[in-house]
């Protein structure tokens, strides 16, 4: 089966959620193909999950002085810091052929890609089943801050024990938008100075169990002796990971301007307002 490929390049936080949703009503309405997208950010962003009380969990005054782009995205999960890394969406139907009905299941076939992408790396990637999801914030335990890295999903890749990848689905118009980050390397202090604590105390504890939870490609390949790569070695990687772990040619093509008018009314009309921002 062929698939789109697109690389849409760095753009604003919230064109780029408004793409991601564009790209779902387009192929839900039968106008396109099943899509992989990879793209960057510009500026910056710290981006929170579906469910998240953005004023509780986050120092918006914070977020601002330091340049850092905000936004809320469609999928639940935790926040994310996007900066040295390779984003990705997956767009496809429900119906399409291997995709289980379950939401979990079908996190574990797509996610596939990734798998196949790190050990194009050289990095030793599994995939791990636990038994907590990663939704709103019903359930995480009190030790676990609101970065999207520290908090347990049903499906893990980890490398010698630590979370490598963060991503996050959706389900709407028959469609399941699924999007991720790939880190190449991450500022803790940044993303931590971003989050609200109840203490300096709990802040601490809390990064410090967050390195020791989490992990970027860079870091991983250091600890073995190899040279850092680029968000170019990681482009080439994942797209041939995601097509071996979809069993599908992804062809190069650009956005539709049926997808390009939909994106920008999205990006005006809801993910660049407060009301949608700061709905909670």
């Amino acid at each position: 089966m062929q698939w789109r490929y697109i690389h849409t390049g760095s753009r604003p936080p919230a064109e780029n959620m408004a793409i991601d949703e564009a790209m779902l009503i387009a192929h839900s309405e039968g106008g396109t193909p099943p899509t992989v997208r990879f793209y960057g950010w510009n500026p910056p962003t710290l981006s929170i999950g579906y469910f998240q009380r953005a004023e509780r969990e986050v120092d918006l005054q914070m977020v601002r002085g330091r340049g850092v782009g905000f936004v809320r995205r469609a999928t639940g999960g935790r926040a994310v810091l996007h900066d040295q890394e390779l984003t990705y969406s997956i767009i496809v139907s429900e119906s399409y052929p291997g995709v289980p009905k379950s939401v979990t299941e079908a996190y574990r076939v797509l996610s596939s890609g990734l798998l196949h992408g790190f050990r194009k790396l050289g990095l030793d990637a599994v995939m791990v089943g636990l038994a907590k999801t990663d939704g709103d914030s019903a359930g995480i335990p009190a030790d676990v801050s609101s970065a999207c890295f520290d908090s347990p999903s049903r499906y893990e890749l980890v490398v010698e024990g630590r979370k490598i990848a963060g991503s996050a689905q959706m389900r709407s118009k028959g469609v399941i938008l699924q999007h991720g980050s790939v880190l190449l390397d991450v500022d803790t202090d940044l993303l931590f100075d971003l989050l609200r604590f109840s203490s300096v105390r709990a802040k601490d504890r809390m990064k410090q169990s967050f390195k020791e939870k989490a992990a970027a490609i860079n870091t991983c390949l250091a600890e073995k002796g190899k040279p850092p790569i680029t968000i170019k070695d990681a482009e080439e990687a994942f797209r041939d990971g995601f097509a071996e772990g979809l069993d599908a040619e992804l062809a190069e093509d650009e956005m539709t301007g049926y997808e390009q008018g939909l994106a920008q009314r999205l990006l005006e009309q809801k993910y660049s307002t407060d009301d949608w921002n700061f709905r909670r």
